[in-house]
């Protein structure tokens, strides 16, 4: 009997389904593995390019992970029952994208995913560790069983791409800004070369046995956890906490309430990326020696895929 596998995913550019398309060439070239793709769908979808207003628009809600409404699944989704479930998502402000986060909200979710192991699979920027907490809670709240986590990552230094980024997300083109940076998003050597981790997860599917997954994908360079960032990534979920919170109480999303305080937030992000990010960094660094043995259980943490209890 084949394995079968669900592989749900969200996208604009369609980075992400490329990323996909080469973790599971393994699994693909299987007889006895069926890949049953699920594009997730927003209903309006997110605009590709972007434009600057809508961007930020969508701060408050991605932060606070407020769903929105989603096309049904295809029918040939839902029945089946599936023997490994692999989730494609985006980090958008520091949380999973809002179409993802939604799909982990529906009721749909619960079914697909309940008992399941499950693969997470994220495309990111650069961090990415908050936003992988609270999708471990929510996988936890419906009963999934995440066995599996690879991050690809675009690897060029914060304030490069930043500018890459930008470009990209608002004149909808992938390539060299100027003709001076590199071209932006996860490289194309990381997108083809992660074919290798799809041996491994074809292997442990073959076995439905998970236990040493996650040790052999970090082994294997699927899972980069940059300390510097953590310390970064847990600061900045605590302002955006409060601009995503006020901001949101000024209206829903698209209400001109919204756009003065969306402007102010705009002004903020370029502040904290050009001035207090540097400064957080440098602080760290001389900070951290004390530390060490605490960042390195921290690091070892983030690399796995188990969930800290709440107190």
């Amino acid at each position: 009997m084949k394995k079968k596998v669900l592989v749900v995913y969200y996208t604009q550019t369609g980075q992400q389904k490329d990323i996909l398309d080469n973790i599971l060439k393994p699994l693909v070239s299987d007889p006895g593995v069926e890949l049953t793709f699920y594009r997730l769908r927003p209903i309006p979808d997110y605009p590709f390019p972007w434009d600057s207003h809508s961007f930020f628009d969508a701060f408050p809600e991605a932060f606070l992970q407020i769903p929105c409404e989603l096309a049904p699944a295809d029918e040939q989704v839902l029945p089946q029952d599936y023997d490994l479930v692999i989730l494609g998502y985006q980090v958008w402000y520091l949380s999973p994208s809002i179409p993802f986060n939604s799909f982990l909200k529906q009721k749909e979710a619960e079914k697909l995913l309940k008992g399941k192991p499950v693969i997470t699979v994220i495309n990111c920027r650069n961090m990415w560790v908050m936003a992988q907490e609270k999708v471990k809670r929510a996988l936890y709240s419906i009963g999934a069983n995440l066995v599996g986590n690879i991050v690809l990552a675009d690897r060029h230094i914060n304030h490069i791409s930043v500018i890459t980024i930008v470009h990209w997300m608002m004149k909808g083109k992938k390539d060299s800004y100027l003709g001076l940076f590199p071209k932006p998003g996860v490289s194309d050597k990381d997108i083809q070369e992660s074919s290798r981790f799809g041996i491994s997860v074809l292997s442990h599917l073959k076995s439905n046995a998970y236990t040493t997954l996650q040790q052999e994908l970090v082994e294997m360079g699927a899972v980069r956890v940059k300390p510097v960032l953590v310390f970064t990534d847990k600061r900045a979920n605590s302002m955006f906490a409060k601009w995503a919170g006020l901001i949101r109480r000024k209206g829903l999303p698209g209400e001109p309430a919204r756009r003065p305080w969306l402007k102010a937030f705009n002004y903020y992000l370029l502040f904290a990326i050009w001035v207090l990010a540097p400064i957080v960094s440098l602080l760290f660094l001389i900070l951290h020696l004390p530390f060490l043995s605490l960042i390195r259980k921290e690091k070892r943490y983030y690399q796995s895929v188990n969930l800290k209890r709440i107190r």
